[in-house]
């Protein structure tokens, strides 16, 4: 399905479900709702996505969790972007992969580093890390990396992993498989099926298509699902309602204001 196709039809399915009542969950649903700002809190306009500026404006409204993507430089430093390319967000075509990071903090000083994440982040909210497809030099090299960055912190507690494709979490298999989670996208059922058989903490996706059919399966299992892109306060009230405690979005900062409102002491 092309970008601008997925885009109105999620665009759709927000608008129907914000139009459909929800009972008000209860404070038990409500207390344990963890609310994740997939990229930050960004508009792309004045605040780009996956940048220092977008993770403040989640965290400093409470938000439980900040969801971002790793890529690597050229010379094998980690850093923080979901797109391999410049272009989208920058209007530039250069590969994050070309550039030494020297070069990079100086073309696009607002790309963080994943050091410069955990230094304002690290320990003060849930880091959902997503590991990128992309070509690993050193594959080994830079599993040490990361595992050394991420030294001072608890995988589960403070931090996940997330992947699209579940045979990348042999980049970061310094931590246990329960502490990685599959990113469903049209193929559900076939991920569904590997995180149950590979031992993964659970499944994320969107979620019309997490449902509660699924989720039974997966807690049968002792995993976890998180849904997104929550969008509205009835979509919000229905997963809590359901019993969804991760669920990833957007309009992260709406939702904590939402959800805090109805969350008595």
């Amino acid at each position: 399905m092309p970008d601008w196709l997925t885009v109105n039809f999620l665009k759709f399915l927000d608008l129907m479900f914000e139009l459909l009542p929800q009972q008000i969950p209860d404070q038990k649903a409500l207390s344990a709702c963890k609310i994740i700002a997939h990229r930050g809190e960004h508009d792309n306009i004045t605040i780009l996505e996956n940048t220092l500026p977008a993770f403040d404006l989640a965290v400093d409204s409470g938000v439980w969790g900040i969801e971002c993507d790793l890529r690597w430089t050229k010379d094998l430093v980690p850093v923080i972007s979901h797109d391999a390319s410049c272009e989208r967000l920058f209007d530039r075509s250069d590969r994050i992969c070309d550039l030494p990071y020297p070069e990079l903090k100086e073309l696009f000083p607002l790309i963080p580093s994943l050091q410069e994440l955990l230094e304002s982040y690290g320990g003060k909210v849930h880091l959902m890390i997503e590991i990128k497809d992309e070509y690993y030099p050193e594959p080994e090299q830079q599993k040490q990396i990361l595992e050394q960055f991420l030294a001072d912190l608890t995988p589960g507690v403070d931090y996940h992993f997330l992947a699209l494709d579940p045979i990348l979490f042999s980049k970061v298999d310094f931590i246990s498989a329960k502490f990685h989670f599959a990113v469903a996208e049209a193929n559900v059922s076939r991920l569904s099926r590997l995180s149950i058989e590979m031992n993964l903490g659970g499944l994320t996706g969107h979620f019309l298509l997490l449902d509660n059919k699924l989720k039974h399966r997966h807690e049968l299992a002792d995993q976890k699902i998180g849904t997104g892109f929550i969008a509205s306060k009835n979509c919000l009230f229905r997963e809590l309602n359901r019993g969804v405690e991760w669920l990833f979005s957007n309009n992260a900062v709406k939702l904590q204001k939402i959800r805090d409102s109805y969350l008595i002491g």
